[in-house]
């Protein structure tokens, strides 16, 4: 069951990384979202993947896969500042930073049961 999570963890973080460097014109579903609706989109993304990261039972400590997780989001955000078609947006990385907490709170919850 771990193979087929981490499997399918690392085929979501080349997805996410795929879908972020793809221009937004192209993804018209994402590009029509408003500002809120976009940031919901970040929370709820990073939401699964940190907390599917979680479940993956890799050999480190939450607080540093959180870490990871937050870096990795934070790099995709330093691309788009030099992307031309993609912007840096700081409410971005805390729509981002709200979804792994989030995430980490589920799982901890979802533990004491």
């Amino acid at each position: 069951m771990i193979l087929i999570l981490r499997s399918i963890f690392v085929i979501s973080i080349i997805l996410i990384s795929y879908l972020s460097l793809v221009p937004a014109s192209e993804l018209n579903y994402i590009s029509a979202l408003s500002f809120i609706g976009d940031k919901i989109l970040h929370g709820i993304i990073f939401f699964y993947i940190s907390l599917l990261g979680m479940f993956c039972n890799f050999k480190i400590k939450h607080y540093i896969f959180m870490s990871l997780v937050f870096s990795f989001g934070l790099t995709i955000e330093i691309i788009h500042y030099f992307h031309p078609y993609r912007y840096f947006e700081w409410a971005d990385l805390f729509a981002n930073f709200l979804g792994i907490i989030l995430a980490r709170v589920t799982y901890y919850s979802l533990q004491k049961t």
